[in-house]
């Protein structure tokens, strides 16, 4: 079975899920959180080198004021103990996103935890907060704008190899297969440039219940596309 090298996934259906069990939305959030790790030991074990997870975007804002709140708390927390468990199962984490709008000790976490885990040689894990697509490329094209002006780059040099380069995921290969997990069938102004070529898979299963199984399920449907580039054949 060809296991995809970059998988990313929306991270969809956590508050429908806790109140389906009765429970408050922030349940769902913390269910929602702990499930990373589970996620992220199964796509290591499957061979998977890059994962890429949208956890908050910037149209999350718009939630309630408690909501947000407590989303905030809950992934400044997780960011604090994956410090420990990056270490541990020899992962490398990143975070995208435009992190100015976070807090100063949220981005002093966050700026620990690349740096702890930098020399990991495991799964690529790279979480995307405050991260928006449109914004990821308008960020983009106004660094762009300021090398031509200061003479670092043409504007003949400029192509989509040199464009990918200021964007936020710079450093990983676009993903092979983006998952969205409770029903969805959107992207939610996520990694539009990335996804490109990209297979999209769409499951039913809300994510505080999207385990090793589900993973293994989107795999095989990827198994079974035929993916072409520009009329041929991936493999031609």
């Amino acid at each position: 079975m060809k296991i995809p090298k970059h998988v990313a996934i929306i991270l969809d259906g956590n508050g429908r899920w806790a109140k389906s069990k009765g429970m408050p939305r922030n349940y769902g959030h913390t269910v929602g959180a702990k499930n990373v790790e589970t996620v992220c030991q199964a796509a290591d074990e499957l061979g998977i080198e890059y994962l890429t997870l949208y956890a908050f975007s910037t149209e999350n804002w718009n939630r309630p004021d408690s909501e947000v709140a407590a989303l905030m708390k809950l992934l400044e927390s997780y960011l604090k103990n994956c410090i420990r468990t990056a270490n541990k199962n020899n992962m490398r984490v990143r975070v995208i996103g435009e992190l100015s709008r976070l807090s100063e000790s949220f981005q002093k976490k966050i700026q620990e935890l690349e740096e702890v885990s930098a020399a990991n040689t495991g799964l690529n894990l790279t979480i995307a907060i405050n991260y928006g697509s449109r914004d990821e490329m308008l960020r983009a094209m106004k660094h762009m704008f300021t090398d031509i002006k200061n003479g670092r780059i043409t504007e003949e040099e400029i192509n989509e190899k040199a464009f990918s380069g200021y964007l936020d995921t710079r450093e990983l290969p676009d993903p092979d297969l983006l998952i969205r997990t409770s029903g969805e069938q959107r992207l939610s102004n996520y990694l539009l440039w990335q996804l490109a070529y990209s297979e999209f898979y769409f499951t039913d299963v809300p994510w505080p219940d999207f385990h090793k199984k589900e993973l293994e399920l989107a795999v095989e449907a990827y198994n079974k596309r035929d993916r072409r580039f520009g009329g041929l054949k991936e493999e031609e």
